[in-house]
């Protein structure tokens, strides 16, 4: 089975490779870490000793901050234990280097045996975790031969992935039972994992670790930010948006100046390749704007009313949310399934998304039903900004609810590792 996975794998990445070459041509797509996607370890990896490393994979930003708490707790609870990290994007990459330092922080290989084998022998990992649903066929299977324990933390089964998932149990039966430890966010998730052929015995419910995300050290942005806002501006800060939503919330934007000329909004694009793109955007539409990049906070400069501070940056909207009056998380006026709504939650901010919220269904769940969160469609969400710019006092109870209910679902971290050490000691899981 895992010679035609190969085989046909392989030949898609030849029938594909035009793509890819103009991705990367285009955008820089895909270049960064090309010799480490391809086998070749880094010398900046060091690893002393050899059986006593855990190896975390992390897709991107998202992955990235939820392993981080994870990341830290494990190094106290077990420091003879040396933490390497991967990721497979160049956004996940510089957040994960920055959180861990260089020196444990490098690509994932591609899924070929050839790019896996040199990590796993230089590694010797004691045990590989996954976060969320990273099934790679080739790397789990070559993983458990080479004596890892296995487990995938945080996982979960969107609603758009479950019925391609169930449609090929045949296939993913095999690939799952690599897998020792599955740590499910939700019980729905993890009954969505045994339909597709997780072993009943290895699935848990253990909570979301995007809970546990501790703030940390603000980047300086935000102070500087602060600083150079006169005191009655109204800041609507809106995140993670995507191709086709910049439109929409700017064409709200111009409806809230309206009634509230002493705006300003804070917009930051999902992803950075898009940076340039949505400057055009903005514009066109004929609204001021400066960008993060160019902008320089030593000039104590304020930023005008009704502008656009267009944050062209990785790393910094989690803090920046700290200053919104309002808050909007994108990726879901366009079926897109959402992005994190805890960022701006755990400041207290009120908190609007679109109704595209499925890779995040469980917390826009309890967001919802708690009264910290409101979801609004792209023709009332001028409104339901001006409605909350106009009712401090509803504003701030969907802020405070918001970081209530952000504090009440902690605790995921402390089962995962309980669990995850179990596992390494051979020890039957039961995390409760």
């Amino acid at each position: 089975m895992y010679f035609f996975y190969s085989l046909l794998l392989g030949l898609a990445a030849l029938i594909s490779l035009p793509w890819w070459l103009l991705q990367m041509a285009r955008l820089g797509k895909y270049r960064a870490g090309f010799r480490e996607r391809m086998g070749a370890v880094p010398a900046r990896l060091k690893i002393q000793g050899a059986g006593d490393c855990i190896w975390i994979h992390a897709v991107s930003v998202g992955e990235v901050l939820a392993i981080s708490q994870l990341v830290s707790e494990l190094e106290k609870r077990q420091p003879e234990w040396q933490i390497v990290v991967s990721t497979t994007t160049a956004t996940g990459q510089a957040l994960a280097r920055q959180r861990f330092g260089q020196t444990r922080v490098f690509y994932m290989p591609l899924d070929f045996r050839f790019a896996l084998r040199p990590y796993l022998k230089a590694l010797r990992p004691r045990m590989l975790v996954l976060a969320e649903t990273e099934f790679w066929p080739n790397l789990l299977h070559l993983a458990k031969l080479s004596g890892a324990a296995v487990a995938v933390v945080n996982a979960r089964i969107s609603d758009r992935s479950s019925p391609r998932y169930r449609r090929f149990r045949w296939f993913f039966w095999r690939i799952l039972a690599n897998i020792d430890l599955f740590l499910a966010q939700t019980e729905e998730d993890a009954c969505r994992l045994k339909a597709i052929g997780a072993p009943e015995g290895r699935v848990f419910v253990t909570g979301n670790l995007k809970f546990d995300i501790k703030l940390g050290v603000s980047p300086a942005i935000t102070e500087q930010l602060r600083r150079v806002l006169p005191q009655d501006t109204r800041v609507i800060v809106c995140g993670s948006t995507t191709e086709g939503e910049e439109e929409l919330v700017l064409a709200a934007f111009r409806q809230v100046l309206q009634q509230f000329p002493n705006s300003i909004m804070i917009l930051a694009p999902r992803h950075p390749e898009r940076f340039e793109k949505v400057a055009t955007v903005i514009a066109s539409a004929g609204l001021p704007y400066v960008k993060r990049s160019t902008w320089d906070p030593q000039a104590g400069a304020a930023l005008g009313a009704g502008s656009i501070f267009l944050l062209d940056s990785v790393g910094e909207l989690a803090s920046v949310y700290a200053l919104a009056d309002v808050a909007f998380v994108g990726g879901s006026l366009v079926p897109l399934g959402g992005h994190n709504i805890l960022e701006p939650a755990q400041h207290g901010v009120a908190v609007l998304t679109g109704p595209h919220t499925f890779n995040f269904r469980e917390i826009v769940r309890i967001f919802e039903a708690g009264g910290g969160l409101r979801v609004v469609g792209a023709d009332d969400l001028s409104a339901s900004i001006i409605n909350l710019l106009n009712n401090n006092q509803e504003r701030e109870q969907l802020g405070r609810r918001a970081r209530e209910l952000f504090l009440e679902n902690t605790g995921a971290t402390g089962k995962t590792i309980t669990a995850l050490q179990l596992l390494l000691n051979g020890t039957p899981v039961a995390t409760e």
